[in-house]
């Protein structure tokens, strides 16, 4: 293998000594009677001929590439102590280089000998770089390549190249057998789901960044996005690819054993779902202690828990909302009160569910705890309560000790994107209007079947965006709440399902949610003297607007709010 790198090395060198030899070069590309059928792993390599590799650095143009990325990469592996890179999706050589040139030690990988050869070269034209490249498949990637490494970046969209669930899931398998025991995976894709919902735009500003070629989609579905490059002197070339959606991606790196991924949008931490052109994964493989799991909760988990810890916010909360019960209330009549509209929602929901004393709950952004306490006085089962706010925590605590429940009540500090907890471990996960703090929602579906018995029940109400509601009309909601998203009904269907929920029913209740809303605001209003030196006036003001726009979305039909209980 390492004689033929050499012999593709060789040729395109003498080839780009030669323009008039060009003529020579493979430019054509064999996808068949039919390019839509061609969706196998093993093509790339035939489509990455000589002739696109020889232009690829016009594609990508390094200098305005080094420049859109900065040292994002070069600063995720530093803060990590890494010191030994395998670069897997080597390309042209442009990270490899960049990496050699910051002290680290690096390897480089490809599939494609093409690639290799061209990588090659240029590491020799950027500064005499001797390149060391080894052709490799991923899914054999411990045959070919040897040692283990600090660190393995996959960059420059290259996993879309596999179009088997079973060859992502080998090749991800081979990374991680590859890393050391606290390494890191950095893997980069398109913003496909932009791509498959919203249809196609791009900034080409930090991935493709030559400004006179094209790169644009002439076909995708949910199978295939293959992409069309056409470069300055008229030559156009193909590339078929599996358009991977994000929170796919980011469940089989969990799958495989990492522990935990971050996911950035453009090199930006937080971002607008749509926006990024491209998403960046990193995922760590070093395996953190229960205790350790808040050092990684999600930027969106962050940011809610900084939220609610505030004290204007538990305040809020504690005297105005409703005390106990800090979610959304069914309301009798329109005037009724916050906290017995808000019981009823605890009441109704625990009437759908068969408990006695020998069950086990687990309530899943529990807040105060007020349904914890309810379901262990009326059923006596046993109720574990986890939570992102330590001071709603603390208050929690305070009050089961205060009404002598704290014998049938643990309240655990955590995030329910990484539960603490054992498979099969309760016959019932009950949550109330928390899954929407979460930017990872069906990770969070995810944990909380897995935690749940063969015959346990999955009941939880959440603010959602109704099905079809229009782009762009949550958006002051979002903005609020530093949000990307919102989960729809919709969506919570197909992820029940995709999880193995056999009965998945809604109760729609969305007229509530405006109730309840306008319900808050009006105490608010009518409160405001008693809440002097309890909740910051700019709080209150900042609460006021938000309330408006959740009383505003509800009353125009877009937004959504209901029971939901799915059984395995």
């Amino acid at each position: 293998m390492a004689r033929e790198i050499k012999e593709a090395v060789q040729e395109s060198t003498s080839v780009n000594g030669d323009p008039e030899s060009s003529e020579d070069f493979d430019v054509h590309q064999d996808f068949g009677e039919n390019p839509l059928e061609v969706r196998t792993t093993d093509h790339y390599t035939e489509e990455y001929v000589t002739g696109f590799v020889d232009k690829w650095d016009e594609l990508i143009d390094w200098k305005r590439r080094a420049e859109s990325e900065g040292t994002f990469f070069v600063e995720q592996l530093k803060k990590r102590g890494v010191r030994k890179v395998l670069d897997v999706a080597t390309g042209t050589g442009f990270h490899s280089v960049r990496l050699i040139e910051e002290g680290f030690e690096t390897v480089s990988a490809d599939g494609s000998a093409e690639m290799l050869a061209k990588a090659f070269e240029n590491g020799i034209k950027s500064g005499g770089h001797i390149l060391r490249v080894v052709n490799a498949d991923w899914r054999w990637l411990n045959r070919d390549v040897h040692g283990e490494y600090d660190a393995i970046v996959c960059l420059g969209n290259s996993f879309t190249h596999l179009f088997s669930e079973r060859d992502r899931r080998k090749a991800l398998a081979e990374f991680y057998a590859m890393l050391k025991h606290d390494g890191v995976l950095i893997l980069d894709q398109r913003n496909y789901d932009s791509i498959l919902d919203e249809g196609f735009s791009s900034k080409h500003t930090y991935y493709y960044c030559g400004e006179e070629v094209s790169a644009v989609p002439e076909h995708v579905d949910d199978g295939l996005a293959r992409f069309r490059y056409t470069f300055p002197d008229g030559s156009q070339y193909h590339l078929n690819m599996y358009p991977l959606r994000k929170n796919y991606m980011r469940r089989l790196m969990r799958e495989v054993g990492f522990q935990h991924v971050e996911t950035f949008g453009d090199f930006q931490e937080t971002y607008r779902e749509a926006e990024p052109d491209f998403f960046i994964h990193v995922a760590e493989k070093r395996y953190r202690a229960d205790e350790e799991l808040t050092d990684v909760y999600s930027s969106t988990v962050n940011v809610a828990r900084d939220y609610y810890n505030s004290e204007d916010a538990d305040n809020f909360y504690a005297h105005v909302w409703g005390g106990e019960d800090i979610h959304v209330g069914l309301y009798a009549t329109p005037d009724e009160e916050i906290a017995t509209a808000s019981r009823r929602t605890v009441e109704e929901m625990a009437a759908e569910l068969t408990l006695d004393a020998g069950a086990k709950v687990l309530d899943l952004g529990a807040g105060y705890g007020g349904s914890a306490r309810y379901l262990a006085a009326t059923f006596g089962c046993k109720v574990t309560c986890l939570n992102l706010s330590e001071v709603e925590n603390e208050r929690n605590r305070k009050m089961n000790s205060e009404q002598g429940l704290d014998h049938l009540i643990d309240v655990i500090d955590g995030s329910f994107e990484d539960l603490p907890f054992e498979d099969n471990s309760y016959d019932v996960v009950w949550s109330q209007d928390a899954f929407l703090h979460s930017g990872d929602r069906g990770r969070v579906l995810e944990e909380a079947s897995r935690v749940l018995k063969s015959t346990g029940t999955l009941i939880f109400t959440d603010p959602m965006a109704a099905d079809g509601c229009p782009r762009g009309a949550l958006e002051p909601i979002l903005a609020r709440l530093q949000l990307e998203t919102m989960a729809s009904p919709g969506f919570y269907r197909r992820e029940l399902y995709r999880l193995g929920f056999g009965s998945v029913d809604f109760r729609d209740e969305s007229a509530q949610l405006a109730q309840h809303y306008g319900r808050v605001l009006g105490e608010l209003d009518r409160r405001a003297g008693e809440l002097d030196g309890r909740v910051s006036a700019e709080y209150q003001e900042r609460m006021k607007a938000g309330l408006k726009n959740w009383v505003n979305g509800g009353n125009a039909g877009n937004l959504a709010w209901g029971i939901f209980r799915a059984k395995q």
